[in-house]
């Protein structure tokens, strides 16, 4: 069964949901704080160095740039997604999945039952003023990478436009190369060159939604040129750089009407 996705229609400017049901696996990273609600279905995944199990009622939480890579499913799986940016949450490693009956949870909860009804702008904003305060308790700081890896993140996000190699990778992060790439799997969910590749992939989506034109996209996020960005965007985020411009400017035009 294929994927099918209801874009749900919030009143609250910058929050954005979606229902999904699918019994395909999902696997990629996270661009923006992401709270998820298991709606129907069980499904087992990966994500923050772990395998985490989810059913009806059980909420996680991601934050921007986490991998998450579905294990198993049994069959269909139905989510409501909300996803939001924020400046008011930084760096955090929060508790992933907590289970329907966990008290934990009950701010997110009450974020997505708000949601689910269509609630007024301000219900919402309150609401997930609430997430968010949760969010900022939750810290676990067992789940936070190792310092190299730590480090490792940060030059990548900071190198994001230029050439990296792996050599002043390792050595940025105080650990040699060979150790660096298994911890950083490990840790992270993906080598660091995958794991690079889609933050790029991601900036240039963020560029592309601003107004800059395809063709002035490679260079601005470290890619060589632009069969290098068609070929990593197509398969990330299954459309041309092209494609994905001309929906985001259509997309504009259709809300004013």
């Amino acid at each position: 069964m294929a994927a099918g996705a209801q874009v749900l229609s919030v009143s609250l400017p910058g929050l954005r949901a979606v229902r999904i049901e699918s019994d395909a696996p999902y696997s990629g990273v996270k661009e923006t704080f992401v709270i998820t609600r298991f709606e129907a279905g069980r499904s087992e995944f990966w994500t923050h160095g772990r395998t985490w199990k989810g059913a009806p009622g059980s909420i996680v939480v991601f934050q921007p740039g986490d991998v998450h890579r579905d294990l198993e499913r049994e069959g269909p799986v139905t989510y409501q997604l909300i996803g939001f940016s924020t400046p008011e949450v930084e760096a955090l490693r929060v508790q992933s999945c907590l289970a329907a009956e966990d008290p934990r949870g009950a701010p997110f909860q009450r974020l997505h039952d708000a949601v689910a009804v269509g609630a007024d702008a301000f219900t919402l904003e309150c609401a997930l003023a609430e997430a968010i305060a949760a969010m900022t308790v939750m810290r676990e700081s067992k789940l936070e990478p190792t310092r190299p890896v730590r480090r490792a993140l940060g030059l990548m996000r900071e190198r994001l436009a230029a050439a990296l190699t792996l050599d002043e990778l390792s050595e940025y992060a105080g650990m040699d190369k060979f150790h660096l790439c298994r911890a950083f799997r490990a840790q992270v969910g993906m080598p660091p060159h995958a794991y690079l590749t889609r933050l790029r992939i991601m900036q240039a989506k963020a560029l592309l939604a601003a107004g800059t034109k395809p063709k002035d996209i490679a260079a601005q996020v470290g890619l060589y040129d632009q069969s290098q960005l068609n070929r990593h965007f197509r398969r990330i985020v299954g459309m041309t750089p092209g494609q994905f411009f001309a929906k985001n400017r259509q997309a504009p035009a259709q809300a004013d009407r």
